[in-house]
């Protein structure tokens, strides 16, 4: 046993990457009673309980993984174990992207954010009914399913959890509703004065561009007139129609001027993510801001949730819901997918850590390894080789570097990282 004095766990010999602090070098890390203690080139592994040796692996600040789908059950097959997505992928802070509503946010809190290892926020959906599957039942996501008042009240009470608005500009909606339950969502996110995060590319299925003249390439620059500094523009790579890119494969014009005025870039990488359109986007200069991975359900190839009784047959093999043919991957695999684009580690651990916690407006309390800081840390082995990549179009690219998550300490508790959503490396 340490002495009264000395600390309960030191990680030793690793590569501390901190952003916020500016420290990258091997440093110990040393944690007491929750919080980091020290951090410091040698700290005496005699002085803590317990020495963990971390020599070649990566030290960072908690990870944040900014597009999460953990309202497990209420959301039907979307929603996963928050610790299997959390603490046991490595990741000590989950943002729930508009799983909960005002309706269902009191059991959000009760059943998911309190109970759950890992740290747990959300982005409250502009829709009453949240983030059910509404790819099987999109009327459900109509103007008349949002009620700006009722949602603007429920986010106002709980600041504590809800750091956003979500909503969603894709043709689906459009061809159906037109512009309007944007306008609302906006309008939402104004009054409450958090950050929009609006998902682009075709998400409910039919009808498609063309119906009822509403054309996909348009989405994106109706749309962000409406939002305002901070706002976040989801699955810039995305494969599906009404992305960044257009049918002819260009950056939409208006997508610089909307960074140019401090709109910002979450991957959302999902069922969505392209290497040919990210290749695309990032040769354009469109840099991501922040990364999530968008696991849930029907992209992690874990058993489903049973369809509910009375579901129609035809929901459970429909060829044209959007997240058919899906790669595994996790939060680290995306940060490894960014590095095999060509952006350095030094560039996207800030997407992880230091950006989100900006975004979330949480910088004095997330994505910074300090002294006196809660002890949430991702400890990330990075194996070097050749490993296949596979994204959403079955398109395969060589990583020679993999980040793979080997433990988090959450509070300053350790989980190891055995989430069997974790996928296994490939070798090329």
């Amino acid at each position: 046993m340490a002495e009264a004095t000395g600390y309960d766990l030191l990680l030793k010999g690793g590569r501390v990457i901190c952003p916020s602090t500016g420290v990258d070098g091997v440093r110990d890390v040393a944690i007491k009673n929750g919080k980091v203690a020290a951090i410091e080139e040698a700290i005496i592994p005699s002085s803590a309980a317990e020495v963990i040796n971390v020599a070649g692996k990566l030290v960072l600040p908690g990870l944040i993984d900014t597009h999460g789908h953990i309202y497990q059950y209420v959301t039907g097959r979307f929603g996963l174990d928050p610790d299997m997505v959390g603490v046991r992928s490595g990741v000590t802070t989950v943002v729930d992207q508009g799983g909960p509503s005002c309706m269902t946010l009191p059991g959000f809190r009760k059943f998911i954010a309190e109970r759950s290892e890992t740290n747990v926020l959300c982005f409250l959906s502009a829709y009453l009914v949240g983030g059910l599957e509404g790819h099987f039942y999109p009327n459900l996501y109509s103007p008349d399913g949002v009620d700006i008042e009722a949602t603007t009240r429920s986010a106002n009470a709980n600041k504590d959890i809800v750091r956003g608005i979500k909503g969603h500009a894709e043709i689906g909606g459009f061809a159906r509703w037109g512009i309007r339950v944007m306008e609302m969502a906006a309008e939402i996110a104004r009054r409450v004065d958090l950050p929009l995060y609006v998902h682009f590319g075709q998400l409910w299925g039919l009808p498609e561009s063309g119906a009822n003249g509403e054309d996909a390439d348009t989405i994106l620059q109706r749309v962000i007139p409406l939002l305002k500094e901070g706002d976040v523009l989801a699955h810039p790579f995305t494969r599906h129609p009404g992305g960044f890119v257009n049918r002819e494969g260009e950056v939409h014009h208006v997508i610089q001027a909307a960074l140019d005025r401090g709109l910002k870039v979450d991957v959302g990488h999902g069922s969505h993510f392209s290497y040919r359109l990210a290749r695309a986007a990032l040769a354009a200069g469109v840099i991501p801001h922040t990364l999530g991975a968008d696991m849930h359900g029907y992209n992690t190839q874990v058993p489903e949730i049973p369809v509910p009784a009375g579901t129609p047959e035809e929901h459970e093999d429909d060829e044209n819901h959007p997240f058919k043919g899906q790669a595994r991957f996790s939060l680290t695999q995306a940060m490894s997918s960014m590095m095999t684009l060509g952006l350095p580690l030094e560039q996207v651990v800030p997407m992880v850590t230091s950006n989100p916690a900006k975004m979330l407006g949480m910088s004095d309390t997330l994505g910074a390894l300090a002294v006196g800081r809660s002890a949430d840390v991702s400890v990330l082995d990075d194996v070097r080789g050749r490993f296949i990549l596979r994204d959403n179009e079955d398109h395969r690219v060589v990583a020679e570097r993999l980040l793979q998550p080997a433990f988090c300490l959450r509070a300053g508790k350790r989980f190891d990282a055995d989430s069997p959503i974790l996928p296994q490396a490939i070798a090329a």
